[in-house]
């Protein structure tokens, strides 16, 4: 159930961040596409513009009889080298004046208004054959009589944008190089998918790191509510088959007298009163789950407190041959509800009476402690053993569970007092020695 449960966190983690992941690149991508096409645009219409200039136009080659131009690219002047030809727009320093804008690979073909071609100009040596190919490139459907129009095509590896300007009875075409651009963007996308790629990887397990982590107090939330389930039906399957076999006699002697059957009603009065002060502690730790924001809580003097349970029990304690040695440090104050520490001190005070060996001992002290006020109530006996020490705690959990009836517990004293401290936002532990006692220390503020 739980691999489960954790096997659904991760895949809605997993497409939720993969959702927002696509989002962001989608973003990323859009916004450098728009910027890659708008930086083309403004260079292809910068160079289109340059051979819009009637000073350029007029010093362009042309060829034999208005024939197509012999695309050396060198202008009015065949005889410049070509540093010449790699000035700034319009000519910069050491470049010729009548060579288009230098930052970009381009050239330009004129065409009538059947789109034959009548004249080409390229900064390069380029064949007729290629003029021709990328005019058919061109999308002369779209293109109007009035109005620029813009397109991209690729023709032999190379990324081409041209933009299609009406002249007087035809056309003029011109064409930049945006291989580099182009490649920007397909780098971009590549970019994405391995980051992406990278980044899910990551992302899941991190997730399943986490996801292990949450569930894990689920998991043992629920371990603990089926073992409570189970530890308090079995305290509960006791008492009622003593009740139903006790009944069963009770039964079977219906014409006996009732001074004669006391005995087997004094067991199901027992049992039933052992069964009902296992409901009622139940009843009580489910409150004080349920009531922690109500709890009302004063300052008061848990000296008094402390004194107000030993002295009751010195007289039991005696009774059963168990020494009982006591220090108190007076006057001292604590926050919380005195009648919830009242029973904690109780528990803790009746559990090291019921566990101390023959002829044994149970010592009890408080005192200030830095800030705090740390009572210690501890006993010889037999010890906890280490692995239980963690769990003594627990509802219904007992170390040795043949002793329970014999010393009339079931097992939730402890867990109690556990949830009295914890809501005082104190603390309860425990420390022992096999064979020689054990001491239960609790630290409140």
């Amino acid at each position: 159930m739980f691999k489960k449960l954790r096997n659904r966190f991760l895949i809605v983690n997993l497409v939720s961040i993969s959702i927002m992941m696509l989002v962001a690149f989608a973003t990323i991508y859009a916004i450098t596409y728009q910027n890659v096409q708008r930086e083309t645009n403004m260079e292809l219409f910068k160079v289109s513009d340059f051979y819009h200039s009637p000073y350029n136009s007029s010093k362009m080659p042309h060829g034999e009889d208005g024939g197509m131009g012999t695309g050396s690219g060198t202008g009015s002047n065949p005889d410049s080298s070509p540093s010449d030809t790699m000035g700034g727009a319009n000519g910069g320093p050491g470049g010729d004046p009548n060579s288009p804008p230098a930052r970009s690979v381009s050239f330009m073909i004129k065409t009538d208004d059947q789109w034959k071609i009548t004249d080409t100009h390229s900064r390069f040596d380029m064949e007729d054959t290629f003029y021709t190919e990328a005019l058919q490139k061109v999308d002369q459907n779209k293109v109007g009589d009035s109005e620029r129009q813009t397109g991209q095509f690729a023709l032999d590896g190379t990324n081409w944008a041209y933009v299609v300007d009406p002249s007087g009875d035809g056309h003029m075409i011109v064409f930049i190089d945006v291989t580099a651009q182009q490649g920007i963007l397909t780098n971009l996308i590549y970019t994405f998918a391995v980051v992406g790629l990278i980044m899910l990887i990551v992302i899941y397990f991190l997730s399943r790191y986490f996801a292990n982590r949450s569930i894990a107090p689920v998991r043992e939330a629920f371990e603990k509510q089926k073992q409570f389930i189970g530890d308090a039906s079995h305290e509960l399957k006791t008492p009622l088959a003593i009740i139903n076999t006790n009944a069963d006699v009770l039964l079977a002697n219906q014409e006996d007298t009732i001074a004669n059957q006391a005995k087997w009603l004094h067991y199901i009065k027992s049992e039933t009163e052992r069964m009902t002060g296992l409901t009622n502690d139940l009843l009580y730790l489910t409150q004080m789950d349920d009531s922690r924001s109500t709890m009302i809580h004063a300052k008061f003097n848990i000296s008094d407190a402390v004194e107000s349970i030993i002295l009751p029990m010195e007289a039991v304690i005696f009774e059963k041959n168990i020494s009982l040695d006591y220090n108190i440090e007076p006057n001292l104050t604590v926050h919380g509800n005195s009648e919830q520490i009242k029973q904690v001190i109780l528990i803790l005070l009746d559990n090291a009476v019921k566990y101390s060996g023959p002829k044994g001992s149970v010592n009890v002290t408080l005192q200030k402690q830095n800030n705090d006020v740390m009572l210690a109530v501890s006993n010889t006996g037999e010890g906890i053993a280490p692995e239980h020490l963690d769990r003594i705690f627990d509802r219904f959990y007992r170390t040795d569970s043949s002793r329970a009836r014999t010393h009339g517990g079931h097992g939730l004293g402890l867990a109690i007092a556990r949830s009295i401290v914890d809501q005082h936002k104190g603390e309860l532990y425990a420390r022992s020695v096999v064979g020689e006692g054990a001491t239960f220390y609790v630290r409140l503020s």
